[in-house]
């Protein structure tokens, strides 16, 4: 039988989840491979993932970008159709896969790998001991949290944690290169971000 939550259990549930994060996850590895091969070589960050953990991945892509970062998302299954030319050899890719078995995010590794063995991988999963994380560079565990989907099984509290561990590499990023808030203008032209953020490069002058 599909189990049943409160609001108030969904809630403990989700902040118990991101209590849970590994702190021993080699997030310095991640972020030095990040500052190394984008912002020392001159290559982009290129997200990927499939369904759900590929919409968290594509919102990390956009959260890199306007943070100084050039970041971008490839769908694993488009690059099998001509997408993969994206890539080029000074890029690292950051890839999300819950499970570590996803077939299209292998796949993906594989033909990248055709083309440049040596482009580094950073992943971001619940399986730290999936076919996925041996493939990679950097493994991220998520702590593989319970979902709070009745089922247990729709993306919830997995996700919730994923989007947390991007949070995680975009400000330790952004602080290493020293972001600030005339950056944040620069790429923010329109919109309240981009009124704030000249605001408070007025008052920093």
């Amino acid at each position: 039988m599909p189990s049943e939550y409160t609001i108030d259990q969904m809630l403990q549930a989700e902040i118990e989840a991101l209590r849970n994060i590994p702190r021993d996850n080699d997030y310095e590895k991640a972020i030095a491979l990040i500052l190394e091969r984008v912002h020392d070589g001159g290559g982009r960050l290129i997200t990927s993932g499939m369904g759900k953990a590929g919409q968290i991945a594509h919102n990390i892509a956009t959260t890199f970008s306007s943070t100084g970062t050039p970041a971008y998302f490839l769908h694993p299954s488009e690059a099998q159709h001509g997408d993969l030319g994206m890539v080029c050899s000074s890029d690292v890719m950051l890839l999300i896969s819950n499970s570590g078995k996803t077939r299209e995010v292998l796949e993906l590794v594989a033909l990248a790998r055709r083309m440049y063995p040596s482009l580094p991988f950073i992943l971001i999963t619940g399986n730290p001991d999936s076919p996925l994380s041996g493939e990679v560079n950097v493994c991220l565990s998520t702590g593989n949290p319970k979902e709070v989907c009745p089922l247990g099984l729709t993306p919830t509290t997995s996700t919730t944690v994923m989007t947390v561990l991007g949070d995680l590499l975009v400000v330790s990023v952004m602080q290493r290169i020293g972001f600030t808030y005339h950056d944040y203008s620069l790429r923010h032209h329109g919109g309240y971000l981009g009124d704030k953020s000249r605001e408070l490069q007025t008052e920093q002058r």
